[in-house]
């Protein structure tokens, strides 16, 4: 027989069960509407939720907006996640975007940007879930705050929301517009329809924040006389330094490149990310009282002791720079080239267009072009895209990505369940631009390169590829499958292995099984005094905001070894005072 306990929890179980399922009808039902402009969807055909302004004064002059269920009612956040409609704010329509290099975002001006009446109806969608799974480790890395700030947003306190948003990211900027957004992945309302627009109100957030003059220097009231030296200035970096430095420890960052940024200044094409925002955010940190001093290669023209001998700790935010190669013949022809080095060469050129620089004098042995070229992307992921994107903006001839693994399924798969990640079909920027341009999508699927084939001149013409099934052994190519495809570019963007190793020899540092630096999550330290690792470098190729995560995290642990390291030399001083106290007067 049961116990009463047991009797209890059983009905509790039951009865929430039941709710839910209820809940869940409700909700696919209200959501089963016809798309965007249909003759009952809220969605009207300017992209937005259809607004009314008849006699509403009763309401403070607010808006009356469409419902699902075809009702015109003033927008209200308790059952927002079933009466408004998911809609994220486009891109910039392909064709447009393509004549140009600016941001995938609608600009201020742009129509279809979103106004603040649609911001606030999806901010009501948020569910204020009892547990927000968006902000736990299968969401959001930073842990933001995300039901507080919609509830802000939904509540026109833009000014609060912007708090909320800085307490545990950094960089807003960044992540609102180059994240995947994993928020979104593990959103409570995607179990039953599509999830919040949780990415496109977190940059509405900070962009009207910058907008606005609401995020200025803020100089910390003291310093511990401390000094930390940072190297490498990608987003781990940045994180770290501008935590550190807030904690009053007066921080130095090491750049190797020309420009302070890292991924975020050459690895990512300025359609994604326009490089006046990281340069915006680096000036405001350089108002704080961060230094920063490029062209430092740490380890080569800098040597990596004497920087650790001049702080009181050193911070390595390298990165995961070594990129995974494809070792099959004709590897060595002209015209194969690792993905880093394209979207860097690439950017480097953009800039110095910005600056003003005549194109007769930049240096054409460092330009990389898909100009008039067959090019073939191998490799998916962000950067895959990225490729696919500037060499569209190039005007190649045509582009192919390749990838290893089959096609994903267009919903999850049952070993892929809420909230993980998503692992499903979709269409990213670069693939929708293909698409405008020639009609189909570039990528193929289960598909891996065997041979390189050049000309006379050792140029690469085109490559050979095989089919590929999956076994449980592995990738496994099907004999007999050989395809030659026109090549006279191709870009590899297989992913990184590791960080280069020149700093980790020069300091003696252990590394993991993947020649990783080792050093604990949490944690942090290295197996050197004083020297602390953190971002790509520690964990290996990821996330912009996991960098953050990470930048936060290490500088958290810094900190705590500089406070006490602090502490030990107070304690020796007052040792030495208390010695010289008990030396007789007479000797003195």
């Amino acid at each position: 027989m049961l116990s009463a306990a047991t009797r209890r929890q059983t009905f509790a179980y039951q009865s929430s069960t039941s709710i839910t399922g209820r809940i869940v009808s409700s909700i696919r039902a209200f959501a089963a509407t016809p798309q965007t402009g249909g003759p009952t969807s809220p969605i009207a055909q300017d992209g937005r939720h259809e607004v009314w302004r008849e006699d509403i004064y009763d309401h403070d002059n607010e808006p009356k907006v469409k419902r699902r269920d075809g009702s015109v009612q003033v927008i209200e956040k308790l059952r927002g996640f079933m009466n408004y409609q998911r809609n994220p704010e486009p891109y910039r329509d392909p064709k447009e975007r393509l004549m140009d290099w600016g941001e995938l975002n609608p600009t201020d001006e742009d129509p279809l940007r979103h106004t603040d009446v649609e911001r606030k109806v999806q901010a009501a969608r948020c569910m204020d879930c009892g547990t927000p799974f968006c902000q736990t480790h299968s969401g959001c890395p930073v842990h933001n705050l995300i039901p507080e700030w919609n509830n802000l947003v939904f509540a026109g306190r833009w000014n609060e929301a912007i708090e909320r948003l800085h307490a545990t990211n950094n960089f807003p900027e960044f992540t609102g517009r180059v994240c995947p957004a994993p928020c979104e992945g593990s959103c409570v309302a995607g179990l039953v329809d599509g999830p919040v627009t949780i990415k496109n109100i977190e940059y509405a957030i900070v962009d009207r924040a910058w907008n606005e003059g609401l995020i200025v220097p803020r100089i910390p009231k003291e310093r511990t006389g401390m000094c930390v030296a940072v190297v490498g200035s990608g987003p781990a970096g940045l994180a770290a330094a501008d935590e550190l430095n807030q904690m009053g420890h007066k921080v130095t960052v090491y750049e190797r490149a020309d420009r302070i940024g890292g991924l975020l200044m050459y690895g990512i094409p300025n359609m994604k990310l326009e490089k006046e925002t990281v340069d915006r955010r680096v000036n405001l940190l350089n108002e704080e009282g961060i230094e920063f001093v490029t062209n430092a290669d740490i380890g080569k023209n800098v040597d990596v002791n004497e920087v650790r001998a001049n702080y009181d700790a050193l911070v390595l935010t390298v990165g995961a720079t070594k990129p995974r190669d494809l070792p099959v013949p004709g590897r060595e022809l002209k015209g194969v080239h690792f993905a880093m080095e394209f979207l860097t060469k690439n950017q480097k050129r953009l800039l110095l267009t910005k600056e003003g620089r005549l194109e007769s004098n930049w240096d054409k042995t460092n330009w990389l072009t898909a100009a008039g070229k067959d090019v073939i992307v191998i490799g998916g992921g962000d950067t895959g895209t990225d490729c696919i994107g500037t060499s569209m903006r190039h005007r190649c001839k045509s582009v192919t990505n390749f990838e290893l693994m089959p096609q994903p399924p267009n919903e999850r798969a049952p070993d892929n369940p809420w909230p993980q990640w998503p692992r499903v079909f979709g269409v990213d920027y670069g693939h929708a631009e293909v698409q405008a341009v020639f009609g189909k999508d570039p990528r193929v699927y289960s598909v891996m390169t065997k041979e390189f084939l050049g000309d006379e001149e050792g140029n690469l013409k085109a490559l050979v590829t095989q089919n590929v099934e999956i076994t449980d052994q592995g990738p496994k190519a099907v004999e007999g499958s050989e395809k030659e495809w026109p090549c006279d570019l191709c870009v590899l963007s297989m992913g990184f292995v590791s960080p280069e190793d020149y700093i980790m020899d020069d300091l003696g540092l252990d590394v993991d099984q993947r020649n990783n630096i080792h050093a604990v999550y949490g944690d942090f330290r290295t197996s050197v005094e004083g020297v602390f690792a953190g971002g790509d470098c520690r964990r290996g190729q990821s996330l912009v905001v996991w960098a953050i995560n990470e930048g936060r995290g290490v500088a958290q642990a810094c900190d705590e070894y500089l406070q006490s390291k602090r502490l030990e030399e107070n304690d020796t001083r007052v040792s030495a005072f208390a010695n010289l106290s008990s030396i007789p007067h007479s000797m003195i």
